[in-house]
């Protein structure tokens, strides 16, 4: 849903009843036209040491920057660099997922993995992992001993972090993950979602498919297509 286009037209006095879903479906004026754009928010995390990394409510970004492209793994990894959080193309990826998300990583592991990237898990994970066939190294939390997770962050054989909070009550050993990912400038996610568009970001770096495009290219293809359309009409 073109969200933003639909808002702009209401405020020139449009009514909200045009734009329900089968007159979208059939707005031309609202096509979201070539390409995609992925906006992401830069948050000032490494100018705040001790800061955990875990979003809420408040308002923690000092700006966003936007990545667009023909192909939305490469707009959101153009996007991730411009938020001085560049996508790594090869390596390991430590994740350690809640309960509730243990099955749907799964799916997830298995992308990074036929990326080439190797996965480490703190034990709850990784027995999940293995049982689903996946191969998978075991990590120590934080409080269970040496190496734990901190330690590879800190000795750079971690290049990207899936680490989904308990909530807002922040747990030790997470913290700890994320502020030392923070502190060794390793990517890192805290969502689901998030991870599987970063894996189409690492698939379109692999392919070397990052491309610039100035906006006026932009803007002449998207003043075609509308061309077309009106042709064809």
């Amino acid at each position: 849903m073109p969200l933003a286009k639909i808002a702009a037209r209401l405020m020139t006095g449009r009514k909200l009843r045009e734009f329900l879903p089968d007159h979208v479906a059939q707005g031309n004026d609202l096509a979201p036209g070539a390409g995609y754009f992925v906006k992401s928010p830069v948050f000032p995390w490494n100018k705040f040491p001790g800061v955990d990394t875990v979003l809420g409510p408040e308002m923690k970004s000092t700006g966003e920057v936007m990545g667009s492209a023909e192909t939305f793994g490469e707009a959101f990894a153009k996007a991730q660099l411009s938020a001085g959080q560049p996508l790594p193309v090869k390596g390991t990826v430590f994740l350690s997922v809640t309960d509730n998300y243990k099955k749907e990583s799964i799916e997830v592991a298995r992308r990074f993995i036929d990326l080439g990237f190797n996965i480490v898990a703190t034990h709850g994970t990784a027995d999940r992992l293995e049982k689903a066939g996946l191969g998978v190294d075991r990590v120590y939390k934080v409080k269970e001993g040496r190496p734990n997770v901190v330690d590879l962050i800190k000795g750079d054989k971690v290049q990207l972090v899936v680490n989904t909070p308990h909530g807002q009550e922040p747990w030790f050993d997470e913290q700890a993950i994320r502020r030392a990912a923070v502190t060794y400038r390793i990517p890192t996610i805290t969502t689901l979602a998030a991870a599987w568009a970063a894996a189409e970001g690492i698939a379109a770096l692999q392919r070397s498919e990052v491309n610039v495009r100035p906006l006026q290219e932009w803007n002449a293809k998207k003043a075609d297509t509308q061309r077309s359309k009106i042709t064809i009409q």
